[in-house]
């Protein structure tokens, strides 16, 4: 059922944006008096779901949710309609028009999606605010995933600041170690303020080692669930038991817990613990072969000492954020494109397993929006691309010829299409077994 809700999230989102993206192209063509044949959501290879001709174009709703195009009478695209080029141009051809106009018509489609990518965001903010972590709310500090220790990060520090400046909340500590080219960090320790030394790209270290989540805050070792007839059932702990000591030795955080846990498996252990009532009680448990209990502990969410500030927006604050969203998001998207050029971010490519992935469980009004503008920002900055086949291809052939003055010669446009379609494929290829990889090895959950 869930991936099912994930899937009709994506179907419905992907609907929208590609819609709307074609709407773009189809809009400024018309606008021109450029005749448009077929608009399509979703591709149709050998047939349609549905198609009904309104006027001179053919509208219809394809069977392959990989995009959807429109095909203007005159050009070299997805149909490869060579005939047709092969007859004398007619006025109301895109071959017709000056390349300003077809520049535009080509630009259509990216610009719908970085207006739509901005609206989206502005509304959200308007509508439900924002939730924000200020790294003042964490008083236990960061809990450091292991696999970036070597950093010099360590569980229960208090950041301070990154490259001589703080950051404001807990996102965009993580925006700035993830995407800044950062040489020091400054940190509280037992009391003590110290500037930890960073060299290489800390970016591409969690890419290379698949880490998605270097730290979280900390928090206190609360049980929220036990497994049935794990070690955890049988010595007695309850949901809702903090940990205070083991084997006579305080340990209260989480980090702690787990470490010392995993760290001796088969092991007995005498655990004090806590609960909500505030009654201590000590128990005789034994880790398993693995170092485990058999518990599930309350995530960081669930302490009102970490405590989230709630931001709500006027109209004229969601217009200002909601464009400064939108541009942050593309200058993300963009600087994490260098992580492409290494064996570890060829792996993080995904397909629309992956984009599905990303909507809530249920249905959550919110992150779906959130997720459909980030959507839009990224299908805008990816079709701007010089690629052939995709917009930013035509375009680059556009800006060719009004800078030297010419049309580049068309069976080179034939070639070149043909070329991007064939590396769009690969690309698709390659994301979509990332993902099958990562289904068979549990990675989505």
């Amino acid at each position: 059922m869930v991936a099912l809700i994930k899937a009709a999230q994506l179907l419905l989102s992907l609907s929208l944006l590609i819609f709307l993206h074609e709407l773009g192209h189809y809009l400024a063509a018309r606008r021109f008096n450029t005749r448009v044949e077929k608009f399509y959501l979703f591709m149709n290879p050998w047939f349609s779901l549905y198609k009904k001709q309104i006027g001179e174009t053919e509208w219809g709703l394809g069977w392959l949710p990989l995009g959807g195009y429109v095909k203007i009478s005159g050009m070299i695209d997805e149909s490869m309609d060579t005939e047709q080029m092969a007859q004398p141009p007619q006025p109301w051809e895109f071959r017709s028009k000056p390349a300003w106009q077809r520049l535009i018509i080509m630009l259509g489609g990216i610009i719908v999606n970085l207006i739509l990518g901005f609206v989206i965001y502005a509304g959200v903010l308007g509508v439900w605010g924002e939730d924000v972590l200020p790294m003042q709310n964490m008083p236990y500090g960061i809990e450091v995933n292991e696999e970036v220790a070597h950093w010099g990060l360590e569980n229960g520090d208090h950041v301070l600041e990154v490259n001589g400046q703080k950051a404001p909340d807990f996102d965009a500590l993580r925006q700035a170690l993830f995407f800044e080219d950062v040489t020091e960090v400054k940190v509280l320790r037992d009391g003590a303020e110290i500037t930890l030394p960073m060299s290489g790209d800390l970016g591409q270290d969690m890419v290379d080692r698949s880490v998605r989540r270097p730290f979280l805050p900390r928090r206190p070792c609360v049980v929220e669930r036990i497994s049935p007839a794990s070690p955890a059932e049988k010595a007695g702990l309850h949901p809702g038991d903090r940990f205070v000591s083991l084997n006579g030795r305080p340990t209260l955080f989480f980090d702690e817990v787990v470490g010392t846990l995993r760290a001796n498996p088969s092991t007995p252990f005498v655990a004090v613990v806590e609960d909500s009532l505030g009654t201590q009680r000590e128990l005789a448990v034994m880790t398993d072969s693995t170092g485990a209990l058999g518990f599930i502990s309350a995530s960081f969410s669930a302490f009102p000492e970490i405590a989230f500030e709630h931001i709500d927006y006027s109209i004229g604050e969601a217009i200002s954020g909601g464009f400064t969203t939108a541009w942050g998001t593309i200058r993300e998207y963009a600087l994490s494109l260098r992580f492409l050029a290494s064996k570890s971010g060829v792996t993080q490519v995904g397909s629309l397993v992956t984009f599905g992935s990303v909507f809530d469980a249920g249905w959550d009004w919110q992150i779906f929006w959130r997720n459909t503008a980030f959507f839009s920002l990224i299908l805008a900055f990816m079709n701007l691309l010089p690629i052939p086949a995709l917009d930013g291809g035509h375009v680059m052939f556009l800006l060719y010829e009004m800078i030297v003055g010419k049309p580049a010669p068309q069976k080179l446009l034939e070639i070149a299409q043909v070329a991007g379609f064939i590396f769009l494929l690969l690309v698709m290829v390659l994301a979509m077994g990332n993902d099958l990889f990562r289904v068979f090895t549990g990675q989505f959950g």
